[in-house]
């Protein structure tokens, strides 16, 4: 499980969008402070994604990091039985809330908020499903090509993956979204699940469904 430490909210506006405007990687200096509360008043936030039938008796909201091998595990496992078994019968409505510990979480942000909700968990879930791969050794010239193959890949155009990439605005958001969320909800370490409104730590599929089941009123 992945730790949120203090302040790390911020590690993006400088070197998510603008880094790559010149084609070069922003200098790791350029971290700007957490965005302050007068100016998370003033900012507006992103709208959660659902998934499933937005009327299910039941609400899984997930805080996870795309940059995070914990969560990739849990997609690549809890997910995908949790979308079968409750999310695609209509039990389930599931939302999946970003999480940034790097800028690099952040780029894949901006990649998946990209196509907007049509788009959004099919790149979202190719992320955690190739994670390793488009992190590779961790450099950024590397890194922000394996994310515009994957972009393209999703039927994106490089224009339109260049524009999200470099889009400061939406950095903006996706943080004081992040901040606003993860702050109000207490989190401080990835995954973290709430089920109607209940937090829960990472855990296995079979505790989880336990859970979902004691919701519907069948455990």
């Amino acid at each position: 499980m992945n730790r949120i430490l203090p302040a790390l909210a911020a590690l993006i506006l400088a070197v998510a969008g603008a880094a790559w405007i010149s084609g070069k990687p922003a200098s790791e200096s350029l971290v700007p402070p957490a965005l302050g509360q007068d100016t998370l008043a003033n900012i507006e936030l992103v709208p959660d994604h659902v998934m499933g039938d937005p009327d299910a008796p039941v609400t899984v909201i997930e805080y996870a990091s795309y940059t995070c091998p914990h969560c990739a595990d849990f997609h690549a496992d809890q997910f995908k039985k949790l979308k079968e078994k409750y999310i695609d019968t209509g039990k389930v409505k599931f939302i999946h809330r970003e999480v940034y510990f790097d800028r690099y979480g952040l780029w894949g942000g901006l990649l998946a908020n990209c196509g907007g909700d049509m788009r959004y968990y099919g790149l979202s879930g190719t992320l955690y499903d190739t994670q390793r791969d488009w992190i590779g050794a961790g450099a950024p010239t590397e890194i922000i090509a394996n994310l515009t193959t994957l972009g393209k890949t999703a039927g994106l155009t490089d224009d339109q993956i260049n524009t999200c990439l470099n889009d400061q605005d939406m950095a903006t958001r996706l943080v004081a979204t992040y901040q606003t969320h993860a702050g109000a909800d207490s989190v401080n370490a990835t995954p973290t699940l709430f089920v109607n409104g209940v937090k829960y730590s990472n855990m296995g599929f079979e505790k989880l469904a336990k859970i979902i089941d004691a919701q519907l009123g069948g455990g």
